[in-house]
């Protein structure tokens, strides 16, 4: 924890995105955050949202001066340091792919770009985007120290058995094909969130038997005993694992050979439309979106029916195979933008795992347990394995990060 007063500027460029926000690593509250749309295209835009003194927040649309990821944060810094803001304690990055090279955030030298950059072939879509961020930030903040935050370094801790493919030894030890995981900070940051809410209900944190389910458009599961991850539901990639908004999940690899028999397309492009135009997507023929779904499946759509009830099957497929890893299950943590928020996903959810012990409590998952002790509590009171509602931050847990590693050097 910070010792400074002031705030982190938290980094997090995408494919086709960037956002940032200025963070105060002990109280969370952002001063500042920014969202740029449509980078690369000529369509480029940043909303910048301010808070006064009044609390009342304030955005402004603003059109950068360059499209490239660089060139939109490099323009987004350069009117942050035009505004009366605290102190800036450092500057911390989201990087997605880390492999097997970074088992936890680093501070950023010259050495630790060039390896984000070699990285990119397990992420081409990310990690040339988070590099460009970097680099960008470096420029315009050279007196500030960087930190990059990878997203599966959590993932570390698994044991080769839970990490490895049955492939051929040389793919593993020539092309690093493993299994990576993603979506290790906001894993960290909800399970060690679990732990604490349950230490205060007097759970023993020693031994603790989480699954962590980031359920959001990308979404994961996780297997966190004791604190550490030990099995997921992404692989190589963030493709592998639960159905999604738009990318399919766990499929067999042969539907690629086929589907580019078939169709003439090349593999790349087999791969491109199993990430974008896949998952719930592809099943409702309507959206990706679980809210306009829902609706949907309300008004008896068949698409939309199946798609929710392909969705809640395989992340129960998936929560339930995961507590093999654990050897029991104390508790499933949701997360993420549906876990969060969907209570007619998670009573379908709780609905398929009552084998397991798990049974909804319907007031308390309608209220996302806010009014539940323990704080998040969507089950029924007891002894067995409880279903808790824990909001992610993965900015804080990068500005925390960003003050450990620049307090402590």
């Amino acid at each position: 924890m910070s010792t400074s007063q002031g705030s982190v500027v938290v980094v997090n460029c995408g494919s086709s995105s960037v956002k940032l926000a200025l963070v105060d690593p002990v109280t969370g509250e952002r001063s500042l955050s920014c969202l740029g749309e449509r980078i690369g295209s000529p369509d480029a835009v940043v909303h910048m949202t301010t808070t006064g003194a009044d609390g009342r927040p304030s955005t402004r649309t603003i059109t950068p001066a360059a499209t490239t990821h660089r060139g939109a944060l490099a323009h987004v810094l350069q009117r942050l340091l035009d505004l009366d803001l605290p102190p800036l304690l450092g500057v911390g990055h989201r990087v997605v792919q880390g492999g097997s090279v970074f088992h936890g955030s680093v501070r950023v030298d010259d050495r630790v770009l060039a390896q984000i950059h070699e990285l990119s072939a397990l992420a081409p879509l990310h990690n040339p985007a988070n590099a460009s961020g970097i680099e960008a930030a470096r420029a315009v903040l050279p007196d500030l120290a960087h930190v990059a935050v990878f997203d599966t370094a959590f993932h570390q801790t698994m044991p080769e058995t839970n990490y490895r493919y049955a492939v051929p030894t040389r793919w593993y030890e020539e092309f690093g094909v493993r299994r990576y995981g993603m979506h290790g900070t906001s894993h960290r940051y909800v399970s060690q969130r679990a732990t604490e809410v349950l230490a205060t209900a007097g759970r023993d944190p020693r031994g603790l038997k989480l699954v962590v389910a980031h359920l959001g458009n990308g979404c994961s599961a996780t297997a966190v005993l004791d604190g550490r991850s030990v099995d997921t539901t992404m692989g190589l990639t963030p493709l592998e694992g639960l159905v999604m908004g738009t990318r399919s999940g766990d499929l067999d690899p042969a539907v690629v050979e086929l589907v580019a028999e078939r169709t003439g397309a090349g593999v790349a492009e087999v791969v491109k439309q199993l990430n974008s135009e896949s998952g719930l997507l592809a099943l409702s023929g309507l959206s990706n979106d679980v809210r306009t779904l829902s609706e949907k499946a309300a008004e008896g759509h068949a698409g939309a029916r199946l798609a929710l009830d392909v969705f809640v099957h395989r992340a129960a497929k998936h929560v339930a195979a995961l507590t093999v890893s654990l050897g029991g299950l104390d508790a499933l943590v949701l997360t993420g933008g549906i876990g969060e928020n969907a209570k007619n996903v998670r009573s379908m959810l709780l609905a398929r795992l009552a084998h397991l012990g798990l049974v909804e409590d319907p007031a308390a998952n309608a209220d996302h347990g806010r009014s539940s002790t323990p704080a998040g509590r969507i089950t029924v009171p007891g002894d067995g394995p409880l279903v808790m509602v824990v909001p992610t931050d993965e900015e804080l847990l990068i500005a925390r990060d960003t003050v450990a590693l620049v307090e402590h050097r």
